[in-house]
């Protein structure tokens, strides 16, 4: 069996749009208008919605000409736990580099993509499974 990744301690995560998910210090040092109370892809996707994108382009203001000019962002793509490990991290990275793709077309430079799949996942049914559905914001 290949070995598992260890569980890493994982700082305070605030919704922040449809499919994103912030640090409360990122929510706050960028002043992010907050406008969702779950984030969550739709099953087996990875597209932005409108209003990921509007915060989207609210964090990179803030990382290329704000108060985190030239912070590293990184970015953790989710997926719920139906389906195999492998699929689920590779879901995770294609979300991940769905948001990073997008901030790196809006002037940020310094960001760090990975994937934690479904390996930190906690839903049990569908309600609770979109919550694991997400990309989580932290600048490091």
């Amino acid at each position: 069996a290949a070995p598992q990744p260890t569980a890493q301690a994982q700082p305070p995560q605030q919704p922040v749009s449809t499919n994103i998910a912030a640090t409360d210090d990122l929510v706050q040092k960028c002043s992010l208008q907050v406008t969702q109370d779950k984030p969550r892809f739709d099953y087996n996707a990875f597209e932005l919605t409108q209003q990921d994108r509007s915060v989207l382009q609210q964090i990179a203001t803030c990382l290329t000409t704000g108060p985190l000019k030239g912070k590293q962002l990184e970015l953790v793509g989710r997926a719920d736990p139906r389906g195999t490990e492998e699929y689920n991290l590779g879901l995770g990275d294609r979300r991940a580099h769905t948001v990073s793709e997008y901030l790196e077309h809006l002037g940020v430079t310094h960001i760090e993509a990975k994937t934690r799949g479904a390996l930190d996942a906690t839903g049990t049914d569908e309600a609770s499974w979109s919550q694991d559905r997400r990309v989580d914001l932290q600048v490091n």
